[in-house]
């Protein structure tokens, strides 16, 4: 069957000079993040007290299954397990499993212990980001990322010797569970930009927009740019999503084309979008699930209390994005 057809040997991928060393860093995250899925998987289905335990366990096992070899893996194929993976959410199967969470008084204890020590953890991740950025870009922030994280894993353990893996792995299923198939929001958002593009949304965009911005106005191209990049971001609910193709339909015609700096547009460009992610209820995983999660009887409370925030930020960022263009 031609569905099988195209399968990629990771020997023959890991072993080609000719691939980056940070491609294959970061298909070893992907590889480490599908491997907790399919933990999060097992976990589930023998957890007696999972209401869909079959549900939970395709789901999560079918994503850690692309997550693993989503390269190696016929696009085909990979489409089937994608619309497999879709099913147990559609009939609501997903469900999430007992908690195995620390007791209050041992919570209190180690809070009083290690105090505002929590915080190197995360501290690391973004350190590490920017360090790989900035000192190995060959690698990149991505790789950063996934080595701010083991940083930050072997700090825990040195904060506190009761975090074992088993504490780790049992703390990532409990967060999938929480978090539910939202996680899968982000990802999907990125995906359907890439879909967008290659329809040629991109250039129905620049049609539209084009009678707006005076020839060779490259402050009213960057600004019509950055509030498409909210408004759009809004739409899709993730500026990933959204930069592509506002970047094909507006910000390459009509401010990079020109002569703008395209690290500088590019980077802001990013983070102004991001601005539109903290206006919109297509952002669930940052905007509804928190609701959820704290039980808080207005869904677009996390919403309103960021407006205050986001309007003046991106007011900020496109002033950066004149200056600096």
């Amino acid at each position: 069957m031609r569905i099988f057809e195209g399968f990629i040997n990771p020997v023959t991928f890991f072993s080609n000079p000719e691939i980056a060393t940070s491609a294959k860093l970061l298909e070893i995250m992907f590889i480490i993040m599908g491997l907790v899925c399919i933990h999060s998987a097992i976990r589930n289905l023998t957890d007696k007290e999972n209401k869909s335990p079959v549900g939970s366990c395709i789901f999560w096992g079918v994503l850690g299954i692309v997550l693993m070899f989503g390269r190696f893996l016929p696009s085909a194929l990979s489409g089937v397990l994608i619309v497999i993976m879709t099913l147990p959410p559609i009939f609501k199967r997903v469900k999430a499993g007992r908690a195995e969470v620390p007791s209050e008084e041992y919570t209190k204890k180690k809070a009083e212990q290690i105090g505002l020590k929590i915080f190197i953890p995360a501290f690391s991740i973004g350190v590490s980001a920017i360090f790989f950025a900035l000192v190995v870009p060959s690698l990149g922030a991505l790789v950063g990322v996934g080595v701010g994280v083991v940083i930050s894993a072997v700090t825990l353990i040195a904060l506190n010797h009761d975090n074992k893996p088993k504490v780790f792995l049992g703390d990532s299923r409990r967060m999938l569970d929480v978090i539910g198939p939202l996680c899968m929001l982000p990802m999907l958002l990125a995906s359907l930009g890439a879909v967008f593009t290659a329809a040629g949304v991109g250039d129905v965009i620049a049609e539209l927009v084009a009678p707006l911005i005076p020839d060779g106005n490259m402050t009213i191209g960057i600004i019509v740019y950055a509030l498409g990049m909210v408004l759009f971001t809004m739409i899709m609910g993730n500026a990933f999503a959204a930069i592509t193709v506002m970047t094909v339909g507006i910000g390459y015609p009509f401010v990079l084309a020109l002569g703008a700096d395209p690290v500088v547009i590019g980077m802001l460009a990013l983070t102004v979008g991001f601005c539109g992610t903290l206006m919109t209820p297509m952002a669930a995983n940052f905007n509804i699930v928190p609701v959820a999660m704290l039980d808080i009887k207005d869904k677009y409370a996390v919403i309103k209390n960021q407006l205050a925030i986001a309007v003046p930020v991106m007011l900020f960022q496109i002033i950066l994005m004149i200056i600096f263009s």
